[in-house]
């Protein structure tokens, strides 16, 4: 059963029956919406960019994203980055798979951006979420809906984290920013960590 989630609301990775999820993956959707003018609609195509920023504690340790799809430690991984979007019916335009049981001890959290690379505010976007599934059954277990629109060019979505008990737990973030890339997105992250 899937937990729609808003801006702030934590969920816990475990199965329905206490144990631990071990792969997850983290979808990101999005379509471009029309424009209305003056001889009809038309729509440009939108390249938003998933990417995953590894931190210890409040350093960063690596980073995924389409030019490094693999992290150091091959517990994360991106598959491929997609140029214009538009999967439709909540599909997932890029996906980025964590292997929890691999991620390194010292690595805290793990923090999910999206950028436009191509320049186009989330005004530009619409039907834009991002979910996170079990990866070996498929069943998706969180979704955020990235609302709102707005003049901002990148979002901080949401980060996996370490929690008090020893396993993971998923926090929605939503955070706007102006950002063509992960870089750009670095110092609106600090407050979440």
């Amino acid at each position: 059963m899937s937990v729609s989630l808003s801006k702030g609301q934590q969920v816990s990775l475990r199965k329905a029956g206490g144990e631990a999820l071990s792969v997850v993956r983290m979808g990101l959707g999005w379509r471009a919406a029309p424009k209305r003018g003056l001889f009809g609609s038309r729509t440009r195509q939108i390249d938003l960019d998933a990417s995953a920023l590894l931190y210890a504690e409040h350093t960063p340790a690596d980073v995924v994203f389409f030019q490094q799809l693999v992290s150091k430690d091959g517990s994360v991984r991106h598959t491929g980055d997609n140029l214009v979007g538009g999967a439709g019916a909540g599909g997932d335009d890029e996906s980025i798979v964590v292997d929890l049981s691999r991620i390194p001890t010292q690595i805290t959290q793990v923090i999910f951006t999206v950028s436009s690379y191509t320049g186009q505010t989330f005004a530009e976007v619409q039907n834009a979420h991002c979910r996170l599934i079990d990866e070996l059954t498929g069943q998706e277990l969180a979704r955020y809906e990235l609302t709102g629109g707005g003049a901002h060019t990148g979002q901080i979505m949401a980060k996996v984290f370490r929690d008090e008990s020893g396993g993971w737990g998923m926090q929605a973030i939503g955070a706007p920013a102006r950002a063509r890339t992960f870089q750009d997105l670095l110092p609106a992250i600090e407050p979440f960590l």
